[in-house]
């Protein structure tokens, strides 16, 4: 009687190579982990902090030591602050050890002095708070030699506050703020007709230039290259033609339309609504529409002719076999480059903060992000609106591949 063989899978060779593919694996997941997870987790941490750039460092009594005065007013200050101008900094002291040849007049609270030692105890040091400590003072010799050596001295700070950023209280204020009005909806249907109009029509002129190039003629490596152009040429030097070949008062663009009697003034394209909107989705249109190409004409090249000789021999019409024949085939290789570019235009940020800076009605949310965070150093507030740009995208993530990827075989 031969023993059973054990299930596919599951035998000690099967874990053995199970547990080799997990070791390869590892380094790519710790990398991955790295650089894309732990930034990711990072930004939803910050949403939910009231954080702003001057919390970058964490709260702590600052002192500046000087020699002033001269004469019988002779003094030295230690001027104190508080970093912050919210957080509280509690267990505030200063120690300082004044230099040889100094006579140390009267030293009022919260100040004692051992000898040459200077002990300070200021508490609790609110947000903000600014204290001065007056220590009068003769010297032997010329002031001037001290000053240097006192203004060189380091006094010894304690104290502490809480870092908002590492603490563990959270709040919804930045998310109240990101949508609190109608700021926020106004962006959102900017960033939308951004996205899917560019995405749209980068598609569809992908196709139509894939099908004009789906023959063999002379000449057809030429233009490919040539509509690879705006796809590999760098978005700076397109940007800064296309604003300049735009421009109300000496580009090409309004000289031809205004001698040509089709416009009676200059336009100004990028500075005025709904016109500027409309200009930023055919430059991102015109620039990523080869990437589609490429895909959208490998994919044709890989039908198969016979149904093609088929159709002729049936009498279709080049749109029947445009429409029965190469639009089936093409789903799929659509699909996906669907949701790739509606992914990386939603996420664009360069191409409009480059042509307009997001004025003229054209702010979506990646410049709005950009604005929270730098323009008014609101770092929470750009966290927030970054967290709600990855749970509009997770949403679209999943209606594309409950509904549309299914319906496409994907």
């Amino acid at each position: 009687m031969s023993s059973a063989t054990p299930p596919t899978g599951t035998g000690a060779l099967a874990k053995r190579e199970a547990r080799l593919a997990w070791a390869l694996l590892a380094p790519t997941v710790i990398s991955v982990s790295l650089v894309v997870i732990l930034p990711l987790l990072a930004i939803i941490w910050i949403s939910f902090k009231p954080f702003t750039l001057s919390d970058l460092r964490p709260p702590a009594p600052v002192i500046r030591e000087s020699l002033r005065g001269s004469g019988d007013d002779l003094r030295i200050e230690y001027r104190l602050r508080n970093s912050s101008q919210e957080i509280a900094i509690e267990g505030v002291t200063l120690t300082d050890v004044l230099p040889d040849g100094v006579a140390v007049g009267e030293v009022t609270a919260p100040c004692v002095l051992d000898g040459k030692d200077l002990f300070c105890d200021f508490g609790t040091l609110d947000g903000g708070q600014r204290e001065r400590i007056r220590i009068p003072v003769t010297v032997d010799g010329d002031p001037d030699a001290f000053e240097e050596i006192v203004e060189g001295s380091k006094p010894r700070l304690t104290g502490s506050g809480p870092n908002v950023l590492t603490n563990f209280e959270f709040s919804l204020e930045n998310f109240a703020r990101v949508f609190d009005g109608s700021e926020f909806w106004g962006v959102l249907w900017v960033t939308l007709f951004y996205t899917v109009f560019g995405t749209i029509g980068a598609l569809v002129m992908g196709l139509f230039a894939a099908m004009l190039l789906n023959k063999s003629f002379r000449g057809q490596g030429f233009i490919r290259g040539l509509y690879l152009f705006p796809y590999v040429a760098p978005v700076i030097a397109v940007a800064f033609t296309w604003v300049t070949l735009f421009d109300p008062f000496s580009g090409s663009a309004n000289a031809l339309l205004v001698q040509m009697g089709l416009s009676s003034e200059p336009i100004n394209f990028f500075g005025e609504r709904p016109l500027a909107l409309i200009m930023v989705t055919v430059f991102e249109i015109w620039r990523y529409f080869p990437l589609s190409f490429l895909f959208i004409l490998a994919r044709m090249q890989s039908i198969d002719s016979s149904m093609y000789e088929a159709a002729d021999m049936d009498g279709a019409s080049p749109f029947q076999k445009f429409w029965l024949l190469s639009i089936p085939q093409l789903l799929g290789i659509l699909s996906v480059l669907f949701l790739l570019r509606f992914i990386w235009t939603f996420n664009k940020f360069d191409d409009i903060f480059l042509l307009t800076g997001g004025n003229a009605g054209t702010r979506t949310l990646t410049v709005n992000v950009y604005e929270q965070a730098f323009a008014i150093s609101n770092i929470g507030a750009g966290a927030a609106v970054a967290v709600v740009i990855l749970v509009c995208l997770i949403a679209f993530s999943f209606v594309f591949f409950r509904f549309i990827s299914r319906e496409e075989g994907l």
